[in-house]
């Protein structure tokens, strides 16, 4: 069964300082994704704590996957989930307000889930060779701790379904979507490939 979904994609500073955006995009289509809205700006510090916590719940959240994550990199946490959330949450909002940023809205089936896939891990040291995250960075949580600053893993992708709906309406109005169909989408869901001539 088709589950077409939307999902909000974001390239942080770091993908557009190093001039990955065409190739992070291209890697999107060419799995099947359609883009239904794109923009490119410099977000504002509200924009961007808006887009990170959703709820003071979050927060804490954050904190726990956060500790999560440097467990499985084998990193000690002694830190109180809400105070780690919140240090990260910070550095976050500093790292995605120092530049420009692409925002786009990627539509398909199981949008969000082939997104993450994409996408990678995380933290780049655990994600797999042939993500963007895998192929293109090396960060680590314990380097961007030395550094006192966010991960730099140049993309953030919506988790679920929820967070992107939450999400896209942070960065886009519904008339900034466009809704429309193209040639992939007709090889993809429409055609029966069986009746295609030899």
């Amino acid at each position: 069964m088709i589950t077409k979904e939307r999902t909000l994609v974001l390239l942080k500073p770091d993908a557009v300082q190093r001039s990955l955006v065409g190739e992070i995009l291209g890697r999107f289509e060419r799995a099947g994704l359609k883009i239904a809205a794109l923009k490119f700006l410099i977000p504002s510090k509200e924009q961007a704590y808006k887009h990170y916590v959703k709820n003071e719940a979050e927060i804490e959240a954050l904190g726990n996957r956060s500790i999560e994550g440097k467990k499985k990199s084998g990193i000690v946490v002694n830190e109180n989930p809400k105070e780690l959330g919140q240090k990260i949450i910070d550095r976050l909002v500093k790292f995605l307000t120092a530049g420009p940023v692409v925002a786009f809205v990627l539509e398909g089936n199981k949008a969000v889930a082939i997104t993450r896939k994409i996408v990678g891990s995380t933290e780049p040291l655990q994600s797999d060779v042939g993500t963007i995250r895998g192929d293109y960075t090396i960060d680590s949580y314990e380097l961007a701790d030395d550094g006192d600053r966010a991960v730099r893993n140049l993309v953030h992708a919506s988790a679920n379904v929820p967070e992107s709906d939450y999400e896209i309406k942070v960065w886009f109005n519904e008339q900034e979507i466009v809704d429309y169909k193209n040639a992939l989408e007709k090889v993809l869901y429409d055609v029966n490939l069986d009746a295609i001539p030899e």
